[in-house]
């Protein structure tokens, strides 16, 4: 079965766990490594002959328009994170639309094609601003895959979303990240932070028996989870530090072993007929 493969392209500095510590106005003041972890994952996908969608930010496809134009002619979807990498229900309906907007004319320019889904930074589509659906199918997109059916997260869920594709009363497909449901919780095994965290023979497991029930699944993770020597963020929380580095030196080879065990494809590929693009 083909499942969805998804990587959110972004620097380092610019996840929520360094918020607090890393203003954006100081974004152009890092390193930049998203080139040289973008080309890393890119490899990992010719080696493995996959193709994927890449959410890429606005914001890094200004800066890099090359890179994203090498994911292109690689094969690979590129969709938007939205520009500015701010949390959605942080936004007002106007705020949304202006950033969703501009990241999806930088990226169109660069790639000379529509541009078809997004994916909210950090999930930030929840019950309190699902106005945002709304908003996402006024700006011409076709999915979204903002959406986390779960309760245990202190920035993202919907418990009770969900758990499979479906298709939104505004005509908007969504896709939900992978969840597997164990004591009447949906436990998270999506990939990122719980592909680095949670021992792999789980999500082993989990996947499978999301394939064996007749449904393809949805995993992401972002290029800079396989930079383990990427330059650390000080003064950041204990919590917040152990949920960005934990595990980065495993990420790679849990990615190529994830390659082999399952059979992954673009969202573009996979629903190419839902979305109208057969």
């Amino acid at each position: 079965m083909l499942n969805i493969l998804t990587i959110d392209v972004e620097e380092y500095f610019q996840v929520h766990n360094f918020m607090g510590v890393v203003p954006r106005d100081k974004w152009d003041s890092y390193e930049s490594r998203v080139e040289a972890n973008v080309d890393k994952v890119l490899a990992l996908l010719e080696e493995a002959k996959t193709r994927a969608t890449f959410f890429v930010l606005g914001w890094v496809a200004e800066r890099h328009p090359s890179m994203v134009r090498r994911i292109h002619q690689a094969g690979h979807e590129i969709a938007t994170h939205g520009y500015d990498h701010r949390l959605v229900y942080h936004q007002t309906p106007k705020e949304f639309a202006a950033d969703l907007h501009r990241s999806i004319q930088i990226i169109e320019d660069i790639i000379g094609e529509r541009v078809l889904g997004y994916r909210a930074p950090s999930f930030s589509i929840t019950r309190a601003n699902l106005w945002a659906l709304d908003v996402i199918r006024e700006q011409g997109l076709k999915y979204d895959t903002s959406i986390f059916p779960v309760s245990v997260h202190d920035r993202y869920g919907i418990a009770n979303a969900a758990r499979y594709p479906h298709r939104l009363e505004n005509g908007l497909w969504e896709f939900p990240i992978a969840t597997i449901p164990i004591f009447g919780k949906n436990i998270p095994v999506g990939g990122g932070g719980y592909l680095r965290v949670l021992p792999y023979s789980m999500i082993r497991w989990a996947l499978k028996r999301i394939n064996a029930e007749g449904q393809p699944f949805v995993i992401y993770f972002h290029p800079w989870e396989l930079d383990p020597d990427q330059p650390r963020i000080s003064h950041v929380p204990l919590f917040y530090r152990f949920r960005h580095y934990v595990n980065l030196d495993k990420m790679e080879n849990r990615v190529r072993t994830l390659l082999n065990d399952f059979q992954f494809a673009s969202v573009r590929e996979v629903f190419r007929n839902q979305l109208g693009e057969g």
